[in-house]
């Protein structure tokens, strides 16, 4: 599988004018050029507005599949869409939500990268997307991409390709983690093997837990 990095995409937060309140996001994404170092936190020149829900170690990078964009067009009914569209940090080619697993760890530029997590959106894609209703169709649709934390701080630039250094093919992929925890709500076996996966984000391990607790598999 080979998966090529096309386009980083950053933005400090922004301030704009929504349905009368100022909102302050980092979702506008655009493409930059050259070199760009990558911390543990985050892409240089980036950054996130609410910290209470986005980025942190767990969630440096957001990733998304370009394949996607064109189900995206054709479902919205619209041909505008750049790099950095549904708010990514890289716009990647070459593989989709059902051959990430959890746990993979790649190489890229000098940077090393793990795969942690889907993504749940929030309001602010709507607002991103003009289509207020738009953070649920993309939840629904299971196209959500993922999140990578970092575990080696580097440099990358556009154009490289993700170097496999570890596939976790025994774990969970990005799909089968948003498909038990939103459709197969009742299935505490693979719960439990998602929260043996120590690089599960908190956020997507609290629901497992909570399942588990509910049905008295383990106690508070």
């Amino acid at each position: 599988m080979k998966i090529e990095l096309l386009s980083i995409n950053v933005s400090p937060p922004k301030t704009i004018n929504y349905q009368g309140k100022s909102i302050t996001s980092g979702i506008f994404k655009m493409p930059v050029n050259g070199t760009v170092k990558l911390t543990k936190l985050n892409l240089e020149g980036d950054g996130q507005a609410d910290l209470r829900v986005h980025g942190g170690v767990d969630k440096a990078v957001y990733v998304y599949p370009f394949e996607h964009y064109d189900y995206w067009k054709k479902e919205l009914n619209r041909d505008d869409f750049g790099y950095g569209q549904f708010g990514e940090n890289f716009t990647i080619l070459g593989a989709l939500e059902n051959q990430i697993h959890i746990g993979d760890i790649f190489k890229i530029g000098s940077a090393v990268l793990e795969v942690t997590q889907p993504r749940t959106p929030c309001y602010k894609l709507g607002i991103k997307m003009r289509l207020p209703t738009f953070p649920g169709k993309f939840l629904e649709s299971g196209r959500t991409g993922f999140y990578m934390k970092v575990l080696d701080e580097g440099e990358i630039k556009a154009k490289e390709s993700f170097e496999s250094i570890h596939i976790n093919d025994k774990g969970l992929t990005i799909r089968d983690l948003w498909h038990l925890v939103f459709f197969d709500t009742e299935n505490t076996e693979d719960a439990i093997r998602a929260l043996k996966l120590p690089s599960l984000g908190p956020e997507w391990r609290q629901p497992l837990e909570q399942r588990l607790i509910k049905a008295g598999i383990i106690s508070r």
